[in-house]
């Protein structure tokens, strides 16, 4: 991670921590480096979710771009994986979305997107940190060379047609519940279940500004659950902010995770004979309950850092074909190069009817195990982390619990902080297992005072 950017974008409160200014170096260092740097005109596809200060990202930027010598292509209200896509298959040189994800509507953030719409690369955020710090000086293109901007809602729309084409059945005869978050799914998501031929319900669909993300979407699912058993619905599925994630609600009002997702579509991509290298790839924060059933199946797994930019990462290095997070971040590889919401909840239908099962049954061999995390400040994380004697506490811990459970100790990515989390039968052993560990740490004297 760098100094302004971190595993999802440059993301801060706006105009506090990430404002205008930021936005228009940051589109003045795109457009020249893609562009006038290359002897071209770069093309920049830019998306926003819902947030008031969306707008006001979404002009600076553009901004900087046509400063800079870009063509600034403007999808207006979208999603990440929308633009993630746009920029894949309409030739973009980059794309630009401008969301805080799942934060509340005062934050925001820049997110940049490759060609490929993957996450841009370590590289170049790099460069673009330091043109934003003063450190490289970029030409104004001027006369012919000046940038413009251009009207792009037709990409949205492609994209569309695109979710629309992924599904291999009609969805007709099922009640479909979402819940759009306030955010940037609710201008998509309904058109594409009713496309589809879903009798489709919908809650939070109105966004003022100021409402995305509260009390409503992934983060808050009580909601959805009880929208769900209310009205007898199917399932329903509930998206974050910028709906690069998905939850789901099954028809008994239980809550699907991003873990049961990577169970339900690993299961039915092996027995398709479609689940490349035999492997789901997950993140270290995936419960030991996942881990079982994917034991009981004979499919194995992968465990990357906490982070989808790992998860995808992994996958391309090793061709595995489904990887993702228990939040609900849910990466395709043959489909996106992102996790995609929407898209998700397509898959998650797909399943459910070719199997002909209701989603309470197909999630049910995941059973969760309890799970305490705890969190500690210390002087030093890695003397922390690398201490023998915590190294040892964590070893026995480890012992003890054989096949029964697990520990995971690591380090806050953003702050002085070691996180001891235990999974076990029981949250008496998981509070016993991790309050042991913090001892030793605390005995060593590592903890900040």
């Amino acid at each position: 991670m760098g100094k302004y950017f971190g595993t999802d974008g440059f993301r801060g409160e706006a105009n506090k921590n990430l404002d205008y200014e930021h936005a228009i170096k940051i589109g003045r260092f795109l457009g020249w480096y893609y562009g006038i740097r290359l002897g071209k005109k770069a093309k920049v596809v830019i998306g926003k979710d819902t947030r008031r200060s969306s707008y006001m990202f979404e002009y600076a930027l553009c901004t900087g771009l046509m400063a800079s010598g870009a063509d600034a292509y403007i999808m207006h209200v979208t999603t990440t994986p929308s633009v993630s896509y746009i920029a894949r298959v309409d030739d973009f040189d980059c794309g630009i979305m401008i969301s805080a994800s799942h934060n509340p509507f005062y934050d925001n953030g820049i997110k940049l997107l490759n060609g490929n719409g993957e996450k841009m690369d370590e590289e170049t955020i790099l460069l673009v940190e330091d043109y934003i710090d003063g450190k490289i000086e970029v030409p104004m293109a001027e006369r012919d060379q000046i940038g413009r901007t251009v009207d792009y809602v037709a990409g949205r729309n492609r994209y569309i047609g695109y979710l629309i084409s992924m599904s291999k059945y009609s969805f007709k005869g099922k009640k479909v519940g979402l819940d759009c978050a306030n955010g940037a799914s609710w201008a998509i998501a309904k058109g594409v279940f009713d496309a589809l031929g879903a009798k489709t319900y919908v809650i939070n669909d109105s966004p003022d500004g100021f409402n995305i993300n509260t009390d409503c979407g992934s983060t808050h699912i009580e909601h959805l659950q009880k929208f769900v058993t209310e009205n007898r619905l199917d399932i329903g599925f509930a998206y974050d902010g910028d709906a690069d994630r998905c939850l789901c609600v099954d028809e008994k009002g239980n809550v699907v995770t991003g873990d049961h997702i990577l169970y339900i579509y690993g299961t039915y991509m092996k027995e398709r004979g479609k689940l490349i290298n035999n492997k789901v790839v997950t993140t270290v924060m995936s419960n030991f309950g996942l881990y079982k059933a994917l034991d009981k199946v004979g499919i194995e797994y992968e465990k990357t850092k906490v982070g989808d930019k790992y998860v995808y990462e992994n996958m391309v290095q090793t061709g595995n074909r489904i990887g993702g997070e228990q939040s609900g971040h849910i990466i395709f590889s043959k489909y996106a190069t992102t996790g995609d919401g929407i898209l998700t909840s397509l898959k998650l239908m797909e399943v459910m009817l070719a199997k002909e099962k209701p989603m309470s049954e197909l999630a049910a061999p995941v059973v969760f195990y309890p799970q305490v995390l705890k969190n500690v400040r210390v002087k030093s994380k890695p003397d922390a982390q690398n201490d023998p004697d915590v190294q040892a506490a964590v070893a026995n811990v480890t012992k003890e619990l054989g096949d029964s459970g697990r520990i995971l100790v690591r380090e806050s990515g953003t702050e002085p902080v070691i996180r001891v989390m235990v999974e076990a039968g029981s949250e008496e052993i998981c509070e016993k297992y991790v309050d042991s560990v913090i001892d030793v740490i605390g005995a060593k004297g590592h903890l900040e005072s």
